[in-house]
């Protein structure tokens, strides 16, 4: 598998269609926009629900860490399965964490869930870079990377201040939680949708 991943790098359009680049950087924001929910407000929700802001700092540290792990375990995984096929894993992994979000709000479940977010969202934004080395020219590798994880640091700033209007107007971070998931649901529909027009080309190839 990994040399089938090697043998696609620099084919180009060829293998992901039309306007994969405007794509991959729609992903990027709504991906960040999805991530930026609990790591920018974690703190704040647990002095919301009562815990206080050490705890809740506790859980943003341990959040952090997983995502180190995350990270190095994806680039493992993106060799053997590719950059799109690991975008999507962990798109999906992030979007059912935020689910876990809305569905408990339990001290201990809340260090549970957040060691699994981030275990699941720190290998997505690296997962980009690997794709333009996958699908795009050589030449197209330092603009196209740039522009997506710019999108990327857009969405981070987007969702953070996004969901902090969420919770002034609703007065809950149940509604900023589900804003996350829907942007979620967009990254993953991209990544799904790219990665099965991939392996169609491929297949008609």
């Amino acid at each position: 598998m990994a040399v089938a991943v090697q043998n696609r790098a620099g084919t180009g359009r060829a293998d992901l269609g039309l306007s994969p680049g405007a794509l991959l950087v729609v992903a990027g924001l709504a991906c960040c926009v999805a991530m930026s929910m609990p790591q920018v407000h974690i703190v704040a929700y647990c002095a919301d629900l009562g815990y206080g802001v050490a705890r809740g700092a506790e859980m943003l540290s341990l959040m952090l860490d997983f995502g180190i792990v995350s990270r190095v375990a994806s680039g493992f995984i993106a060799d053997r399965i590719g950059g799109l096929a690991t975008l999507l894993l962990g798109s999906v992994l992030q979007g059912a964490a935020l689910l876990l979000y809305l569905a408990f709000d339990g001290l201990a479940p809340l260090y549970v869930i957040s060691a699994l977010f981030g275990l699941f969202q720190g290998g997505i934004v690296p997962s980009y870079a690997i794709i333009v080395r996958e699908y795009f020219a050589p030449a197209e590798a330092g603009a196209r990377v740039g522009l997506v994880i710019t999108a990327t640091l857009f969405g981070m700033a987007l969702g953070g201040w996004g969901s902090g209007v969420i919770f002034d107007l609703t007065g809950s971070y149940q509604a900023a939680f589900l804003n996350g998931l829907l942007w979620s649901l967009l990254n993953v529909s991209i990544a799904a949708w790219l990665l099965q027009r991939s392996r169609a080309r491929m297949a008609l190839a």
